[in-house]
């Protein structure tokens, strides 16, 4: 079982669209300033943090896992201050296909595994589908005997993929994204349900900033609890939410209300 308290940082950023280089430089002085304050054993990142949301952006801003600047940046900082890091995502380019990936890096330093984008958003004048190529599997990784349910942005609207982490064991649900400010209640709403469905922490990050056709990317990110309630958010501006976080009270709280025991094997729809 995972130890009963375990520290959470996320850091929530603006991305200067396009410019991979900039942002790295950016993130890793963002993750340094906050990691002089706080020591985590999770830092999580939001969704293509390394050329913000701009889908004619992805092909330049592609990158090859293994030659990568932006996870070698993160796995140095990971090695350097001993913490795992959830590294939001950055478009990978594997043979003719590029992917919206997530990259998961322990305390050595290591890159322990990936998650590729399940579901593209390509609606209301977004064209991810047209350039980035869907994953195929939900990824719950294991660290230090803390499971996490890994998920990015559109994914959040699928309450699926969430049931699905929940019934392997998750305790951390995470969405990492680039959410824009059009559409707050929708984000409020799914991230803090999700949460309270599946009795689950629950890593809500998001970007800040505009966008190149003008928008605005919404920020709010959030860290909620087992039972929908907000630990800690921030608003607009580039920053950090923390929160130690008690993962005996949560499975406390799972015996105490077996919501999941009630599911039924079929939800057969009878037409009348």
């Amino acid at each position: 079982m995972a130890e009963k308290k375990i520290k959470l940082l996320a850091i929530q950023m603006e991305s200067a669209i396009g410019e991979v280089e900039l942002n790295i430089e950016s993130v890793k002085n963002l993750l340094r300033a906050n990691l002089a304050k706080y020591t985590p054993d999770f830092v999580f990142l939001p969704e293509l943090w390394t050329i913000g949301w701009d889908c004619t952006s992805i092909p330049a801003g592609a990158e090859i896992i293994e030659e990568a600047k932006s996870v070698k940046m993160l796995q140095e900082i990971a090695k350097e201050y001993k913490i795992n890091i959830i590294g939001g995502s950055f478009v990978e380019k594997k043979g003719n296909k590029l992917f919206n990936t997530c990259p998961v890096i322990n305390r050595k330093g290591d890159l322990v595994c990936t998650y590729n984008k399940n579901h593209l958003f390509s609606y209301l004048g977004d064209t991810e589908s047209s350039y980035i190529t869907a994953g195929s599997n939900p990824v719950m990784v294991e660290l230090e005997g803390v499971k996490l349910g890994l998920s990015i942005c559109y994914d959040i609207r699928f309450p699926e993929i969430y049931r699905a982490y929940r019934k392997a064991g998750a305790d951390i649900l995470v969405n990492m994204a680039a959410w824009p400010k059009t559409r707050k209640i929708h984000w409020d709403t799914l991230t803090t349900a999700r949460a309270i469905e599946n009795q689950s922490y629950f890593v809500a990050l998001t970007q800040t900033g505009m966008l190149a056709d003008g928008s605005e990317n919404l920020g709010h990110s959030m860290i909620i609890d087992y039972k929908g309630e907000v630990l800690d958010n921030i608003n607009e501006t580039e920053g950090a939410i923390y929160a130690e976080i008690d993962l005996e009270k949560m499975y406390e709280f799972r015996a105490q209300c077996t919501v999941l025991k009630d599911i039924k094997e079929s939800y057969e729809v009878i037409k009348k």
